[in-house]
């Protein structure tokens, strides 16, 4: 009986931490659906590791204007990016992460572009509020 019951308890032990290995390399971020489509919400940390290898357009939306996290693209105000859609890449898939002071306004952005078809797009979880929290600084700062 104890051989049974140490076989399994190895067995499920074993199974935890394959199938743990199997979500350590999923995307980055959590993705979100919303009306319209979705998108990938991202943690500092995860940004962080992003940024080691760049390969996605970063914009700030926050108004105010209050700092950008380094390696900013552009600032457009979430309430007029839609107008300034001739900024962003023009091909929909493109790569797009945004964010604001804690994630209300990069929120609507996101429903705007999600809006105009766009496919790829992420949000830093917290804005630059848990950016400043983790110890990181913001470029520009007033």
């Amino acid at each position: 009986m104890f051989a049974r019951s140490k076989f399994f308890l190895t067995f499920i032990v074993a199974m935890s931490l394959m199938l743990g290995a199997c979500q350590g390399t999923s995307q980055a971020g959590k993705e979100v659906s919303v009306d319209g489509g979705s998108y990938r919400v991202v943690s500092v940390q995860e940004l962080q590791t992003m940024l080691e290898s760049k390969d996605f357009v970063m914009v700030n939306v926050h108004i105010p204007w209050q700092g950008d996290i380094p390696q900013t693209d552009l600032r457009l105000a979430y309430d007029q990016i839609g107008e300034n859609l001739d900024q962003l890449p023009p091909e929909k898939d493109a790569k797009i992460l945004v964010y604001c002071l804690t994630s209300g306004m990069a929120k609507k952005a996101i429903a705007t572009l999600l809006a105009e078809g766009y496919t790829n797009l992420w949000m830093l979880d917290g804005g630059t509020t848990v950016w400043e929290e983790a110890g990181l600084s913001l470029e520009g700062k007033p």
